[in-house]
């Protein structure tokens, strides 16, 4: 026994060495085991590891001197003599325990039984008897359909145990070699547990309110479910009569012999009481009353003016429009013979009646829709990559409005630091300037850096100007935005979104790298702009060999010439001919058909010359067009061609790229189009433009927590700038669908700035990690509300990101290193802690591109069946992971996507994120790794970001959310639709006709304290809970009762 003890000791040690330092030598085990029992105390032990020469960490030393004080039984004092070495073979292979089967422990066994899902595996030398089972998916480390094709019955393999509850356990083969039986996944929990523990008690960077002390992991998966009283009713009823035997009912314990509690656990779970916590930091006390009470920010400059009330009708408009579409397919299902209908009516159906009903219900609306035909015309034209000009590359440059100002533009920049430009859309400021400083020198000490809102400007702009440049993308000329760098060591000019330049700053301070930035577009007012005005402004100051050159294409010059030290203004003539404003007589109470019926007017009464119609958005834009087409249809060959043109953000390039093609001889183009339209796309030939005065912007809720997209009037100079796209080619029209004099009284003179109406809970973080705390006193053009700052602030200390002073901690510090939002960042940093990295890089990924799944509408039963695949009854975050996983095993491949009704390019696209967030991971080392299949990490790990996003089930419809109480829903699309768990999380609110919550999942409350103690705590059971006071007792009613019946007002005499 005293030998089987030491070499048990010694295994153990070899294990540990092999894991920490890679030397797996008995030899030397047995030697440190030696040195641990001559020193007696941990702190000797590791001196004398000093002393020979070891490298150890102190953790690994006081690992090793524990398992030897543990030992049972004293070793000798002296290592043993060499006794014969055993083969490698013989080492690994599995050993029989004659116990009961442990977990991760690998043994041999034969086949009892091979079924369509896996195999049943009997572990030989295990007391009791026991059998498990290898699912499909851990037979092979490749994807195989057929289990018979891999293992037969009475065939002796290798299995690892990787999962048990109660008697059953769950087997893996393809963790194990099957010729030697070796490990090939070695066990590494424990040690992960005790360096985890040793982390959480040292490392302040660990999340605030995760204590891994207190996460019990269930390795059978996922936990069992809950049963609900009516089913505790009906399982005690039934053992009460005796219907069935108790064995046989769900809440029978087989282990012990007796029923459980109504959880189907051991123990009733309680039902927490969970409300707000309302301790303030103290550099937030007293300002948490203005987060709270503050109003949504006002971007309307009269909200009962005639456009607002013309924006509210419009949304009404919309969604009877909807409603219309859904009465229509409901007629034709109803139109539908019986037979064929009664599915819809059953709620219990076959299977495949209702596919069966869905695909005939899709077969006559392809054949009735006019949106159907009005797609296929769309599709059948040929893809398009843009007018092909027939002038070299230099005639093109030459031809540029810039191009005859070369010199006096190249002068001011040598002669002033700052400078602002200003300059119509299509002068060439945004690809000839960075090659005139180029031109100029300025590479020598420096890269030449240029700034785009938008990622696909920067993208495109840099292209063609390596084409000009005469290189390729990536060497002299190249770009990054977020998760895509494109340049190399060579690259000189460097174009990049706004907030990849603030990233850079991030990490250099003075941007050393650059000898010119150029902030191009900069009358767009975006949120990371803004900030760049007050950073850049500070730098120049403190490096004057830095040029600064500000572009614009609206006339708001003054403006930064006054932020950046009075600089001079350099102004670039256009190419405009005059353009006649025409403005209604009377407010427009449908200002999308008001547009129809101008588009029809100009096009069969106006002179030849294409059509600008600015709308707000997807849905608008695909409507008009379907009318347009329809209207077209009926005139047949009485009216001249109209090709029919969209233009928004979603529309793939190849789309957007036939809008710059010339309209055939004898046709009229017209182009429905977004904002996108005002200043980042040149378009040629326009001579009409149809304004209705409206678009969409993005404006933050302090209530409710979120930002929105929201139709509002759009500002003078924007309407100034929509005229001018008519007097590009010629002498042109404007149409503007409202009254001249709600342009002076309705519309505010310039839009308001992105960061007075967005929230700011990113830009904080930034700005605290760059060293700026009072941001009360930072140099903003227009500083943001100060409400929406505090709420910004109340939010990060919330996450963890800042301490009771208002300072950043370690934890923020390194939420700040991750290009995400602050809840996906920490929910990443979380699940590194909680050893789930590897499903929570999945999820962060998958949520951080657009939806993957499309929904055609002549498919729609056919998509929704293969989306149903992947549901998981957590929720939509599962699902997401489920849907990236079931792709990675089909090997990425595209034609994967096409069966199941995935959008390739954002799958492409997750993966791409994914990648590059693990080298974020790599960098900081921080282990990536798995939860198996304990969902309950996962979950854990995603409300430690999103626990302000937790709704709880509202007793009379839907649900409210937990930090105001707003009536949500569950959007129909999510996985948990109709199932209506207790608690859960959402990912975001859509507001359509109600307010949707998307990406949905189900949650413990009490997850909600334990990982976010600064938001949540425990009600007091002495009081009156604020959801309790908040419940109103609602009087029961049905048809024979009507709501309201029981009112004295109702009643007669």
């Amino acid at each position: 026994m005293d030998e089987l003890a030491r070499l048990e000791l010694v295994n153990k040690v070899v294990s540990r060495l092999e894991e920490e330092v890679g030397i797996g030598d008995r030899t030397l085990a047995e030697f440190v085991i030696h040195l641990a029992q001559e020193a007696g105390t941990p702190v000797a032990f590791t001196e004398s590891l000093a002393k020979n020469g070891a490298d150890f960490s102190d953790d690994l030393s006081r690992q090793i001197f524990a398992l030897v004080e543990d030992a049972s039984t004293p070793l000798p004092a002296a290592p043993p003599p060499p006794r014969p070495k055993e083969p490698e073979q013989q080492r690994k292979r599995p050993r029989p325990s004659g116990g009961p089967a442990e977990l991760y422990e690998v043994y041999a066994g034969s086949v009892t039984k091979v079924t369509d899902f896996g195999c049943f595996v009997e572990l030989e030398d295990v007391s009791p008897r026991t059998e498990g089972l290898v699912h499909v998916s851990m037979i092979s480390r490749e994807r195989i359909r057929d289990p018979s094709q891999h293992v037969q019955r009475r065939q002796r393999v290798f299995v690892k145990v990787v999962g048990r509850a109660g008697q059953r356990v769950s087997l893996s083969m393809k963790e194990c070699d099957q010729r030697s039986g070796r490990d090939l996944q070695p066990r590494r929990r424990e040690l992960l547990d005790d360096q985890t523990e040793r982390k959480t008690r040292s490392n302040p960077m660990i999340n605030p309110g995760v204590r891994l002390d207190d996460i019990q992991r269930e390795s059978g998966g996922r936990a069992p479910k809950r049963l609900t009283s009516p089913e505790l009713f009906e399982a005690r009823q039934l053992a009460a009569s005796g219907v069935l035997p108790p064995e046989l009912l769900p809440t029978y314990d087989a282990e012990r012999g007796g029923a459980l509690a109504a959880g189907g656990r051991e123990e009733v779970e309680e039902d927490i009481e969970i409300e707000l916590n309302t301790h303030e930091p103290a550099f937030l006390r007293g300002q948490s009353t203005i987060a709270r009470e503050a109003s949504p920010i006002k971007i309307v400059a009269n909200p009962d003016g005639s456009l607002q009330r013309a924006a509210l009708t419009q949304g009404q408009l919309a969604k009877e429009r909807r409603e219309l579409k859904t009465a229509q397919a409901n007629a034709l299902i109803d139109g539908i013979p019986k037979d064929l209908n009664r599915p819809w009516e059953d709620p219990m159906p076959e299977a495949g009646e209702r596919h069966f009903a869905q695909e005939l219900r899709s077969v006559n609306l392809a054949g009735s829709q006019v949106e159907s035909a009005w797609k296929q015309q769309q599709k059948k034209a040929a893809l398009s990559f843009g007018h092909v000009s027939t002038k070299t590359i230099r005639e093109q440059r030459a031809g540029l409005p810039i191009a005859q100002l070369r010199n006096e533009l190249m002068d001011a920049i040598r002669d002033h630091q700052c400078l602002v430009v200003i300059g119509e859309t299509g002068s060439g400021k945004t690809t000839q300037m960075t090659q005139y400083m180029a031109e100029m020198g300025l590479t020598s000490r420096g890269m030449i850096g240029c700034t785009q809102p938008r990622r696909v400007a920067a993208m495109s702009v840099a292209k063609r100007v390596a084409e000009e440049f005469g290189c390729d993308l990536g060497q002299e000329v190249g770009y990054t935005i977020r998760f895509e760098d494109c340049t190399g060591p060579s690259t000189v000019i460097k174009y990049m979104t706004d907030g990849m330049l603030m990233r850079e700053y991030l990490a250099d301070g003075d941007l050393g790298r650059y000898s010119a930035l150029i902030l191009d577009e900069a009358h767009e007012r975006t949120i990371h702009t803004d900030v760049l005005f007050g950073l850049l402004k500070d730098l120049v100051r403190k490096r004057p060999d830095l040029k600064l050159v500000v572009t614009s294409a609206t006339l708001d010059a003054e403006k930064f010439s006054t932020y950046f030290f009075e600089c001079p203004i350099f102004t670039i003539p256009g190419r405009l001919f005059p353009v006649e404003v025409l403005y209604t007589k009377e407010p427009e109470q449908d200002y999308l058909d008001a547009a129809l019926i101008t588009v029809m007017q100009i096009h069969l009464s106006e002179p030849a010359g294409d059509i600008l119609v600015f709308l707000t958005g997807q849905e608008e834009i695909d409507t008009c067009c379907e009318v347009l087409y329809s209207r077209m249809q009926q005139l047949g060959d009485l009216a001249p061609e109209l090709i029919i043109l969209p233009v928004y953000g979603a529309l793939p390039a190849e789309m957007q790229s036939r809008i710059f093609e010339p309209a055939p001889t004898g046709a009229r183009k017209c182009v429905v189009a977004t904002n996108i339209a005002e200043a980042s796309l040149t378009i040629d030939g326009i001579y009409y433009v149809v304004d209705p005065g409206f678009c969409k912007q993005k404006a933050y809720n302090p209530k409710l927590g979120m930002d929105s997209l929201v139709v509002t009037p759009i500002s003078q100079a924007s309407a100034k700038q929509r005229s001018g796209r008519a007097g590009r080619t010629g002498p042109g029209k404007c149409y503007r669908l409202y009254t001249e004099a709600a342009l002076r009284t309705e519309m505010l003179p310039t839009s308001i700035p992105e960061i007075q109406r967005t929230n700011l809970g990113n830009v904080v973080l930034q700005l605290k990690a760059m060293g700026i705390h009072d941001l009360l006193k930072f140099d903003f053009m227009d500083p943001p509300p100060v409400a929406t700052l505090v709420g910004a602030m109340q939010s990060l200390y919330a996450l963890g990101a800042l301490d009771d002073e208002g300072l950043l901690t370690r934890f923020g510090r390194k939420m700040a290193e991750f290009p995400l939002e602050p809840q996906l960042s920490k929910m990443l940093i979380t699940a590194a802690d909680l050893r789930c990295a590897e499903e929570i890089l999945t999820v962060v990924a998958m949520l951080s591109v657009e939806q993957p799944f499309y929904r055609p509408k002549e498919k729609q039963a056919q998509a929704d069946a293969k989306k149903a695949k992947f549901f998981q009854s957590e929720g939509d975050h599962l699902m997401l992971l489920a849907v990236y996983e079931a792709w990675k095993n089909a090997k990425f491949s595209n034609p994967w996507c096409y069966e199941n009704y995935l959008q390739a390019r954002a799958m492409r696209r997750a993966q791409d994120v994914r990648k590059q967030l693990v080298t974020i991971l790599d960098r900081y080392k921080m282990d990536v790794l798995s939860a198996g299949r304990d969902w309950d990490l996962v979950r854990r790990a995603i409300v430690a970001g999103y626990f302000t996003n937790a709704a709880k089930k509202d007793p009379q419809e839907g649900y409210r959310t937990m930090v105001e109480g707003s009536p949500v829903s569950i959007h129909p699309s999510s996985a948990l639709f109709n199932k209506n768990p207790e608690w859960l999380v959402y990912h975001e609110l859509v507001l359509t006709s109600k307010e949707y919550m998307r990406n949905v999942m189900a949650i413990e409350p009490k997850w909600l304290v334990e990982l976010a103690p600064r938001f949540f705590k425990r009600a007091d059971a002495g009081q009156l809970s604020t959801a309790k006071r908040r419940q109103k007792i609602e009087p029961l009613y049905d048809r024979f009762n009507p709501e309201g019946s029981w009112r004295l007002s109702k009643r007669r005499g």
